[in-house]
């Protein structure tokens, strides 16, 4: 068995001593990332998965990648999600990309609330939820709009989903390390979180009105979904950078099929639809919003 010290996605070493990565392993990896999951794996990821997926093997107990991915074959779904998270990074923050919920704040929360308030629901979702921060911050605008236009009645609920399981037991918990609100107000703080007490005294959890508004299940995007829809706004922000192209069409398409027309579907800074579906128009930064028939 070959040993080697690997370099992890920051430059920092990831194992000494550590079984190796060999080439046909990491192509059965790549091919099953790839059918599972829709994430396109290049010969450059090779260390970053080697560095990630050995802290796997320590908590399986096996012996090398060999064994690792016997385990795959013999039950994909059994270790999909873990795999997921080990080789994805997620990297979320409340109010991240503040232009998104300014919009949702000024236009489309009010607009939809006044159409809505004698009858209808309002459905969000958040697709690729991570740890949870996205959600909750589309949970305290919801929860803020519905109070000022008079609306607390309203069938309003937030659908957060993610295929890691680590992310969304962190989600589900909904308790952060205290200099993750920095990008909240300090009257959001006050008002939407708890403050823990001795040993959690730098630890908040969210309040439980924004817990109420949030439903948080597993799904990967790739395999069936059991929602109906239809969704005022989806969330895909940050999701489909790992994507190819022919798996990003299927993908907009199927969000265009939860969609009603004037639908909006939000992606992340460095995601576009260009070239990839005609069925939305680009209204904003990285806003589309789906087309009339």
């Amino acid at each position: 068995m070959s040993t080697a010290a690997t370099i992890d996605n920051n430059g920092g070493v990831a194992a000494v001593g550590g079984p190796l990565l060999g080439n046909a392993e990491f192509e059965f990896l790549r091919t099953f990332v790839y059918e599972q999951c829709g994430i396109s794996l290049g010969e450059h990821k090779r260390q970053l998965v080697q560095g990630r997926l050995l802290r796997r093997l320590r908590a399986l107990k096996l012996r090398d990648f060999q064994a690792y991915c016997e385990l795959l074959r013999r039950d994909p779904q059994q270790e999909l999600g873990e795999l997921a998270s080990a080789i994805s990074t997620n990297v979320t923050a409340f109010f991240r990309e503040s232009h998104h919920f300014e919009l949702l704040i000024d236009e489309l929360l009010p607009r939809w609330i006044a159409e809505k308030k004698n009858g209808g629901r309002l459905r969000i979702w958040s697709a690729g939820c991570a740890t949870g921060e996205e959600p909750y911050t589309l949970a305290m605008v919801l929860a803020e709009a519905l109070e000022k236009h008079g609306a607390q009645q309203l069938d309003a609920k937030i659908l957060a989903t993610d295929l890691s399981p680590q992310a969304l037991e962190t989600a589900r918990k909904g308790v952060y390390a205290l200099d993750r609100l920095e990008g909240i107000s300090v009257e959001r703080r006050r008002r939407w979180f708890l403050r823990g007490e001795g040993d959690y005294a730098d630890y908040v959890c969210v309040n439980p009105r924004l817990r109420e508004l949030v439903s948080i299940l597993p799904l990967n995007l790739l395999h069936d979904w059991p929602m109906q829809g239809p969704f005022d706004a989806i969330f895909c922000r940050n999701v489909v950078i790992y994507f190819d192209k022919p798996t990003k069409q299927r993908l907009f398409q199927r969000y265009a099929g939860l969609l009603p027309e004037g639908g909006y579907l939000f992606l992340g800074h460095s995601e576009s639809m260009y070239g990839l579906n005609d069925n939305f128009d680009l209204i904003g930064r990285t806003v589309y919003r789906k087309r009339s028939a």
